[in-house]
């Protein structure tokens, strides 16, 4: 699907973009891969693991549609990776991660539509559903713009979707990382903020994997979601650190016990598939009538039951303590 496309990935620094490089340069041939993002020193470290001659590093903020429209100049297919992520530093900051997340949604988006991009994939969270932190607020907010974006586009070919996936095992500033400082640090215990607290889990390459695949599923306006299993966050400490005690901290401003990527709201609009759910759009678009019911490779989906919820903490799968301890050593 790549072979001889120009692919563009904001905040492609990060550990998605770096794993999500490599797999392209993998796999296919593409005639150029362009990293946009605001770090020069990340750029520059990054060049020096990925010289491969279709490479293409632009400095500029996602903030600055200008810079937006002059770097997407030819090019087929963007993957939207760029946003503040932090929790408590959007709780903090709240003003910055509105700019960045929301803003920076907007004009990517503009900017795809005025350089007649084929395909756009934004990356969400499960904290976009039913948020209740400014970070979750934001991205629902990229979330609708991306959906909405598909009638903005107008007479333009870019089709536009979201893929909304958990936590990545082993990510920058993710707590298995945390915990092996700490353990590395000599303590005494790990801290978790609840004991009952699950979450999503996802390695980077599945990640990287769904996204490819959904370019090649999309019509757009979905939202993917893949099948991913849950983890109990004491079954995690026990994996890391077998035998230290765990203290309780308390849930920190803006987190949740349990995260949720389908939430029951929206049950009407979500459509099953073998692998992943579709939640297709509340919006209807001028040019088109898709039915998301069956995807671009033509696999079929089914209607989920009114009031379903895809959630953490009712997964129907769970990952063991030793099948966690084996995904910590593989990452």
């Amino acid at each position: 699907m790549f072979n001889d496309k120009v692919i563009f990935l904001t905040g492609g620094t990060g550990s998605f973009g770096q794993e999500f490089s490599r797999a392209v340069l993998q796999q296919y041939r593409p005639r150029k891969l362009i990293i946009f993002s605001r770090d020069e020193l990340k750029q520059f470290e990054m060049q020096q693991r990925f010289d491969h001659g279709c490479m293409r590093y632009f400095i500029g903020d996602v903030r600055d549609y200008a810079r937006l429209r002059q770097a997407m100049r030819d090019v087929d297919f963007v993957v939207h990776a760029a946003a503040l992520k932090q929790v408590p530093a959007a709780e903090y900051n709240p003003m910055e991660c509105i700019k960045t997340n929301i803003h920076g949604a907007e004009n990517l988006i503009m900017a795809a539509i005025e350089n007649d991009v084929e395909k756009v994939i934004a990356l969400s969270t499960d904290k976009a559903a039913n948020p209740i932190n400014l970070y979750g607020a934001t991205k629902l907010a990229s979330d609708k713009l991306f959906v909405a974006a598909n009638n903005m586009a107008g007479g333009h070919p870019t089709r536009f979707s979201v893929v909304r996936y958990g936590n990545v095992i082993g990510s920058r500033g993710s707590v298995v990382p945390y915990f092996r400082k700490l353990m590395a640090e000599g303590a005494n215990h790990l801290p978790i903020t609840h004991p009952d607290m699950t979450r999503f889990w996802i390695t980077l390459e599945q990640g990287i994997d769904f996204v490819s695949k959904s370019f090649e599923r999309m019509h757009g306006g979905e939202i993917f979601v893949p099948k991913i299993p849950s983890v109990r966050i004491t079954d995690l400490a026990e994996s890391l650190a077998p035998g230290l005690p765990i203290r309780t901290i308390g849930i920190r401003p803006g987190e949740k016990l349990h995260e949720v990527m389908c939430p029951a709201d929206d049950s009407h609009l979500t459509i099953e598939f073998e692998d992943h759910f579709v939640i297709s759009p509340s919006i209807s678009f001028h040019d088109r009538n898709a039915d998301y019911a069956t995807n671009a490779l033509g696999e079929k989906g089914s209607a989920v039951a009114q009031g379903f919820e895809y959630s953490s903490g009712n997964n129907a799968h769970f990952l063991s303590i030793d099948e966690l301890r084996s995904l910590n050593e593989q990452v």
